[in-house]
């Protein structure tokens, strides 16, 4: 009877450690999807200045960083007459002094509101690919809203166009599943950061649940994107071995950016000068 037990007890085990590797198995980064993308430097929302003279997700931004060399990653989300933009946050509040959301206004109406008062205002997602050129890769962040095919049809129309290297990712893991069913081709990305991070604005279990990439069996992510202000966990390292692409963010000049080099396949910084490549 013993014995049985522990057979029993043995199988269940397996069976667990079995079903949690399926719920967190990435698709494999195969290398003609990883080499457009890994070795590089990711200038976080363009190479904005930290006082913002140079504002983030700005044109003048993503010039500078194509000028440097460096690739760029960028967040995209609709307007009120469903103009698709560049920007992050959802509010206007920090960058334009408005209290109301993006999606409150149109994109005529948007450029009334100067970033961080200068002269520059949230561009379209057509004129930053414009300023891009195809000449460094691109890593378009989309934001999460609870009408999302749209937004992500909306974007896929626009990359289609796109003669330039570009990937796809989100918190959103919808998202991620949707360019999986539409675009299958296309390098998507799962985003995600330690669960102290997404405790800051979800519960328990769904912090635990994102933060340990249990829905990758939704989105089979090619690549994850992970905080790197936290501990890495068990799922992390797994997410690695099984041949996702890992990519940190974000990078800030008092990050030990010589260590993540070693850590990751490719990195999203902001405020200082990196070499474009690792290799």
């Amino acid at each position: 009877m013993y014995n049985d037990n522990m057979v029993y007890l043995l199988l269940a085990a397996l069976l667990l450690a079995a079903f949690y590797v399926y719920l967190l198995m990435p698709s494999r980064c195969s290398l003609a999807k990883r080499t457009p993308f890994a070795g590089r430097t990711y200038a976080h929302r363009g190479l904005y200045m930290k006082n913002q003279s140079v504002p983030e997700n700005s044109l003048a931004a993503f010039k500078a960083a194509v000028q440097h060399g460096y690739g760029v990653e960028l967040d995209v989300q609709f307007t009120k007459d469903k103009q698709l933009v560049v920007f992050h946050d959802d509010t206007l509040n920090r960058a334009c002094g408005v209290d109301a959301r993006v999606d409150a206004f149109t994109f005529e109406q948007l450029q009334q509101m100067p970033l961080f008062n200068t002269e520059h205002h949230i561009p379209l997602f057509v004129d930053v690919l414009a300023v891009l050129d195809s000449k460094v890769p691109v890593i378009v962040e989309i934001k999460s809203v609870k009408d999302y095919a749209p937004l992500c049809s909306a974007t896929l129309s626009v990359l289609l166009e796109y003669k330039g290297v570009y990937c796809v990712e989100s918190f959103d893991p919808r998202m991620v599943r949707w360019f999986r069913k539409n675009a299958p081709h296309i390098v998507r990305g799962q985003l995600s950061e330690p669960y102290r991070g997404w405790r800051k604005g979800c519960g328990t279990v769904s912090a635990y649940g994102m933060s340990h990439l249990l829905t990758d069996f939704l989105t089979r992510p090619n690549f994850i994107a992970f905080g790197i202000h936290g501990k890495r966990n068990h799922a992390w390292f797994l997410c690695k071995l099984f041949g996702a692409m890992m990519v940190c963010w974000t990078v800030r000049p008092d990050d030990n950016f010589e260590k993540l080099k070693m850590q990751y396949d490719a990195t999203i910084f902001e405020h200082f000068f990196p070499d474009t490549r690792y290799y």
